[in-house]
């Protein structure tokens, strides 16, 4: 008999996060900081914002509009506390609340591996951004062999997982209208960077 395939859960830990896992987050967060590009009163939406800290440093970065969703309640009350002033919302990230057009920057970090539909994502993500819009995938990088057993082992489990090449991640947005950017790597952290050309 089949099993439905689960998606990843971190809203019981939610209050331990930052300590915790958010300590590992660190280095991603450097990196994405360090390609994003914010001009002042940009709206920005976060996907999978966790706690918020993410967007808490690119607010403490320069003046942006800031917007955050997630699944987990729990996670979402910590951002709410943590970034009083943005917009953060319960939302998955295949169906967001936002009308077309809206964004000038989309971000993820650390959860565009456990999204279970991401040609959903992609799609959303070229609805809600502004023609010329930036997105930006921050995410672990494996070498080959790490991959593919990381990859098996969310499958065995069946939690929706996976950890995908630069390369791979161009593939699945180009047919939405988004052109590579690039992509940076430090150490583990991988950030792969898109422009919307077309809505």
């Amino acid at each position: 008999m089949n099993r439905e395939v689960k998606d990843m859960d971190f809203g019981k830990k939610a209050s331990a996060y930052d300590d915790s896992w958010g300590k590992i987050s660190g280095r991603f967060y450097r990196l994405l900081l360090g390609q994003v590009e914010l001009r002042p009163g940009a709206k920005v939406l976060d996907v999978g914002c966790g706690t918020g800290a993410l967007l808490y440093k690119m607010a403490d970065a320069g003046t942006i509009s800031g917007f955050g969703i997630d699944m987990s309640e729990y996670m979402i009350e910590e951002a709410k506390r943590k970034c009083p002033e943005m917009d953060i919302r319960i939302s998955r990230c295949e169906e967001t609340p936002f009308e077309d057009n809206t964004f000038d920057v989309v971000t993820t970090c650390l959860a565009y591996h456990h999204f279970s539909d991401r040609a959903g994502f992609a799609r959303e993500a070229a609805r809600i951004l502004k023609p010329g819009g930036r997105l930006y995938i921050v995410d672990p990088r494996f070498p080959f062999i790490i991959r593919k057993v990381m990859n098996a082992f969310f499958k065995m489990i069946r939690v929706a997982g996976a950890f995908s090449t630069p390369e791979e991640t161009f593939m699945d947005f180009a047919v939405f209208g988004f052109e590579p950017g690039g992509f940076q790597t430090e150490g583990f952290a991988q950030v792969v960077k898109m422009k919307l050309i077309k809505n």
